[in-house]
């Protein structure tokens, strides 16, 4: 079962590396440098599953993660962060993200966080 993964950081190091975790598991990896280049992506493509930097110049993730709630959008978002804090984490559980992944991450970690993802968006409320 393919899936559309779209990975959205500014860091083109950690693209590669998110990447490069990903390419075994078979689905099309799509990438974005920033929020609107991901939402503009995602108007165009079908995306399955949301790999989602927080800190990022313009349009950031949290943005990103409140105009997806507006549109109501059930893609679920793994949000992948530096930031260890507490707050943070709740608040993007709030904007509804599906899980919270801490860089530097193990790519067994990231693979783990997209099946789960997966899972979740086949078998929720589509």
């Amino acid at each position: 079962n393919m899936a559309t993964v779209l990975i959205v950081d500014d860091s083109w190091l950690t693209r590669r590396f998110v990447t490069s975790a990903l390419q075994t598991e078979g689905h099309t990896l799509l990438e974005a440098e920033n929020g609107e280049d991901a939402l503009a992506v995602m108007e165009k493509e079908t995306v399955d599953c949301l790999m989602l930097d927080l800190l990022m110049p313009g349009m950031d993730g949290y943005a990103v993660m409140e105009d997806l709630k507006k549109q109501k959008s059930t893609v679920p978002i793994v949000v992948l962060t530096a930031d260890i804090q507490k707050t943070t984490h709740a608040t993007c559980m709030g904007l509804g993200a599906f899980k919270i992944l801490v860089k530097p991450s193990e790519q067994n970690d990231i693979k783990q966080a997209v099946r789960e993802a997966l899972q979740r968006g086949t078998g929720g409320s589509q």
